[in-house]
Parts: structure tokens; C-alpha cells; sequence
């Protein structure tokens, strides 16, 4: 009988199966190691590190005479007044730049923090909810801080003034992957109000799911009604761990929000933009870079588009 390359008996089967000897018939002693892995990978959490995030400056970009790029900006000022960083805004109006070539120079050479604008810059379709225009798209995926979207400042005075006065009161956290995301967390426990709400989301796309439960159903040897329960069980508990331990580290660090979670399976864009309204969210925080791709990151660019009015912050 094979005995454990560690203490040399026969009836210790080890806990990782790097620590057994090889047999030829590994069949009884597989299902107990698959067991002690289970355990072991479902006790090891990812857990929330606090970090600092600097921000003493911020680049704003408008396609605005002087005088309106500088109202806009103050607009910004009084929006961002709840970090608690005294926030440098440097301003590029319409004549300081042409093209996005020439923007990105000026962006690289100023190396902001932040960079804030707005949808359809230098667009004449501004009203048109299509996209977020040639000089955002460009922004978005390849500045290398993060960028700051707010409505377009020459629609409605009405639609202007409610993300003014929203503020960021309510900041909603946006993902589909929340657990061991910490950039994300950092940036919207900056930006929130002390006293305010932070709510964290992660809706688990449950169109893959359902896809991924098909294939398995046609597996003889996996119980399906097992599985499903097992698995959907699963991915909902990572996110709902890593929120416990979010919530654990900011009262430690004495932050004053109130976190509120949603953790759900569900069609990841329909639910957010519920979410999103009956949240009364005044801030989004979301992941737009994807390092496979040079588009924006999967649920980041429809949200973008189609809530024109709430303020985004991508990174």
C-alpha cells in the first residue's frame, strides 16, 4: 500500500495532492483529497485592504469657450467637494486642444490624477443617446487615470441640475466580479459623502449560468439539481464575503458610510439600471479597461450610453 511521502504511513492520505506518492489506482483515496481541497479553497477568502488613493489634481476637458469651461469646472468643484482632497482643477477649453491626438498630449504631459468631462465632447449629436463620442471613447481606454463622465452640460437645464444636486450622497459600486476588486471600492470610498451610502452590487449574469447548468445536465455522473444549487450557492457567497470584509475594514478605519450590499443572479444590464433608479444613485463606480481588448469593458459602455444622466466614474 502507497504511504505519505511526509510521515510514512500508510493510512494518512495527505491534504493537498502534491503530498502523495504516485500510485496506479489513485480511485479510493481521490474523492477524500477532492474533499480536504474543497475545504480548504472555501476557507481561503479574499479579504478588503484599504489603500490611499491620490488625488490633488484633475485635468478637466471640455469643447467650451474659456468662460463656460470655467463655470463647468466650478460645477465639478462644488460635485467632488466630498473627498477630502483639495483637488488642483486645471481646464483645457475648446481652442487648447484640436483632434484627440492633441488632447492625449496634453493629457500625458499633465499627468492629472483624474480626468473629468463629459458625454459627446466635440459632438454636434450631443442629445443622441448612441454613444459617448470619438473624444470619450479615446479618453476612457487610453489615459491612464481614471475618468470622470458627467452629462453633457448643454442639455436641459433640468437634467444639469439634478446630478448637481445629487451629489455623492449615494455612490453605487457597479461590477459583475466584486470580491478581490479593491481599485474599485478605494475610488468610491473617496469619492463618497461622510455619512453617506456606498452600495456595493455584483449580479451574477444568469444567462451563463443557466448555459453552463445545460451542459452539465447532460453529464451522467453529475447530480444537475445538486449542482445548480451548489454552484449558484457559491458564486453569490464570494462577493457576499468579500462585502462583510469591506464593511469590517471601513469601520475600522472609522469611515463614516452606511454600506448597503446587492448580491444577485440576474440580466446583468436590466438589473443594474433598476438598481441604479431605485437606489437614486448620484454616483457610479465601474471597470472600463479590459486588458484583452481594446473596447471598453463588457457592461461599462451600454450603462454609459443609455444613463445619461448619472454621473460615471470609469476606470
Amino acid at each position: 500500500m502507497a504511504r505519505c511521502a511526509l510521515c510514512n504511513e500508510a493510512h494518512c492520505v495527505g491534504v493537498f495532492r502534491a503530498l502523495l506518492p504516485y500510485t496506479p489506482d489513485p480511485q479510493p483515496l481521490m474523492p477524500n483529497v477532492d474533499q480536504f481541497e474543497s475545504v480548504f479553497r472555501s476557507a481561503a477568502k479574499e479579504v478588503y485592504k484599504r489603500h490611499d488613493i491620490p488625488l490633488n489634481d484633475a485635468l478637466v476637458v471640455t469643447d467650451l469657450p474659456r468662460d463656460q469651461a470655467q463655470t463647468f469646472a466650478d460645477r465639478l468643484t462644488q460635485f467632488m467637494s466630498a473627498t477630502e482632497h483639495d483637488i488642483k482643477l486645471m481646464v483645457l477649453a475648446a481652442d487648447d486642444y484640436r483632434g484627440t491626438g492633441e488632447l492625449l498630449e496634453r493629457v500625458e504631459n499633465r499627468a492629472p490624477h483624474l480626468i473629468c468631462a463629459y458625454r459627446n465632447l466635440h459632438s454636434p449629436d450631443f442629445e443622441r443617446p448612441y454613444s459617448l463620442g470619438e473624444h470619450l471613447d479615446v479618453l476612457t481606454q487610453v489615459a491612464s487615470a481614471p475618468v470622470l463622465v458627467v452629462p453633457n452640460p448643454r442639455l436641459s437645464g433640468e437634467a444639469n441640475k439634478r446630478w448637481q444636486n445629487a451629489g455623492t450622497n449615494k455612490v453605487m459600486v457597479v461590477t459583475d466580479h466584486l470580491d478581490g476588486d479593491s481599485r474599485l471600492i478605494d475610488w468610491a470610498v473617496l469619492f463618497a459623502a461622510n455619512k453617506g451610502r456606498l452600495l456595493l452590487t455584483h449580479v451574477e449574469d444568469d444567462v451563463t449560468f443557466r448555459r453552463y447548468i445545460e451542459a452539465i445536465s447532460k453529464i451522467p455522473t453529475i447530480n444537475t439539481d445538486q449542482a445548480q444549487l451548489l454552484i449558484g450557492r457559491q458564486l453569490l457567497k464570494e462577493p457576499a464575503d468579500y462585502i462583510e470584509s469591506i464593511k469590517a475594514a471601513l469601520e475600522a478605519d472609522g469611515v463614516a458610510l452606511s454600506v448597503a450590499a446587492h448580491v444577485a443572479m440576474g440580466h446583468r444590464l436590466g438589473d443594474y439600471k433598476r438598481l441604479i433608479e431605485d437606489n437614486e444613485a448620484g454616483l457610479l463606480v465601474l471597470n472600463t479597461r479590459d486588458d484583452d481588448q481594446l473596447a471598453m469593458h463588457g457592461l461599462a459602455y451600454p450603462l454609459a450610453v443609455e444613463l445619461r444622466d448619472v454621473p460615471m466614474l470609469m476606470l
